[in-house]
């Protein structure tokens, strides 16, 4: 099967599933249990390996993880759980190498590990002849990363999802489907991000997850070892796939429609080394740091049916959490920083905003509607109950992940083509087609109905 073959077969496939009745959905998946393995098991691989404990569908055969701490929680989470324990894999940094040759057979994998790793350890798991892998975001540091995974998951008919959970927010959900029943008319502008305040993620003092300190590195824990060399290094839009994940469904990105081009502009940087005078004085040595991202990121996109898109990364700056979408068309929009929506003709009063929550619970995706009771208490306000049932779910049916390589290269790639925008002088940076031309064809499959 050659790469055209590969990518039209995949959407096909995905978009004959869609159709099927629940029925006929259900009929060869129901009785199956699938066997999956973890490599990391830290506090966010710990969401979804509480997801993975339970389900009845699902046997965890082993995880992989270099941290003690974190390992010794993930087992009591197993122990709790009832659940048989699984192979452990730990002692060096390819411990994960060994996980991959478990005779036994691994149906899905998840990594949930830093950045860097996740392309040598999503083509290593492909390589190793694993079918469904479920990379966290990143899927990639240099573009050409991007390139080897997608290239990696055609050879060996793999399928790689993203899992990002942002997608399957209850409101970015309704309003998709507000999108698709026309409410909002035809798309024009969308706008999305990652503003939150992270730096407390970013500095510790060693034993807490977040806060306390300015340690980073080895002298710190968690995201704090790994997360602000990224910070010190690159500047460039480091995390945008929480805002472009959503909004690229809403405008059909590979599936009909494409990014096209992208530029970039960063501000001085500012925020990190002043949290370290503040928090710890000018004498701490992190205070000699010069870091290289700017303090907010700002990322435009054209997409070849017109559409234009802003995204923003702000997160070493004090500001409250929003994603900040917007999503407008010719009859309306809906910005949930002011969680308002507007439809002319059909909203209360001519120019000015409905409350949106009245427009969203009446237009609830169906997903929600039919498994919000399985979601609570999970990670993200639900959210994470639904990337986890996605994965499994087409792991059952060995069906194409609803998000799938190309999806996660699109997404992923705004990093590299930001860092690169912003080394030219703001240079607009032409978007590759990982697709190779197939977006054209491809139709859309991501939460068409409430199964997966």
């Amino acid at each position: 099967m050659n790469r055209k073959e590969f990518v039209k077969n995949t959407g096909l496939a995905a978009a004959t599933l869609a159709i099927l009745p629940a029925g006929e959905l259900f009929a060869s998946a129901a009785d199956t249990k699938i066997k999956i393995a973890m490599i990391g098991v830290g506090l966010r691989g710990q969401n979804h390996l509480d997801l993975v404990l339970r389900r009845n569908d699902v046997e965890l055969v082993a995880i992989c993880d270099i941290d003690d701490r974190m390992l010794t929680r993930a087992k009591e989470m197993i122990t709790k759980s009832g659940k048989k324990m699984p192979q452990i894999f730990t002692g060096d940094i390819y411990a994960w190498k060994k996980m991959l040759e478990i005779k036994a057979g691994i149906d899905g994998i998840i990594i949930a590990t830093p950045w860097e790793w996740h392309k040598e350890m999503i083509i290593g798991s492909i390589e190793a002849g694993i079918k469904y892998i479920g990379s966290e975001v990143m899927i990639g540091i240099t573009l050409q990363d991007h390139w080897d995974v997608v290239k990696a998951a055609e050879k060996y008919k793999a399928h790689v999802m993203m899992l990002e959970n942002v997608c399957y927010r209850r409101d970015v959900m309704a309003v998709l489907n507000m999108v698709r029943q026309g409410l909002f008319g035809e798309m024009i502008h969308l706008q999305g991000g990652y503003q939150h305040d992270l730096r407390d993620v970013k500095f510790n003092d060693g034993t807490k997850a977040y806060g306390g300190g300015c340690e980073i590195g080895d002298k710190a824990w968690s995201e704090a070892r790994w997360r602000t060399h990224h910070s010190i290094h690159r500047n460039g839009d480091l995390y945008p796939t929480h805002g472009i994940g959503p909004i690229a469904h809403c405008i059909n990105i590979n599936r009909g429609n494409r990014f096209v081009n992208l530029a970039s502009f960063s501000t001085k940087a500012r925020g990190l080394h002043q949290h370290i005078i503040k928090k710890c004085g000018p004498d701490h040595p992190n205070a000699k740091i010069s870091f290289k991202l700017g303090d907010v990121v700002t990322t435009s996109i054209g997409c070849a049916n017109g559409e234009t898109i802003l995204l923003q990364h702000d997160t070493n700056l004090p500001r409250p959490y929003s994603l900040g979408f917007r999503v407008q068309g010719t009859e309306g929009l809906w910005m949930d920083l002011n969680k308002g929506i507007y439809i002319e003709g059909k909203s209360t009063k001519p120019h000015q905003w409905d409350e949106a929550k009245v427009w969203l619970d009446k237009y609830d995706h169906p997903l929600w509607a039919k498994w919000s009771k399985e979601a609570q208490g999970s990670g993200h306000g639900g959210m994470d109950f639904y990337v986890i049932h996605s994965f499994v779910e087409s792991i059952k049916r060995n069906a194409p992940t609803a998000m799938d390589v190309y999806d996660a290269a699109a997404w992923s790639a705004i990093t590299p083509l930001s860092e690169m925008s912003i080394e030219k002088g703001n240079e607009t940076i032409e978007f590759p087609d990982f697709t190779g031309g197939q977006w054209m064809y491809r139709k859309p499959v991501f939460a068409l109905n409430d199964e997966y």
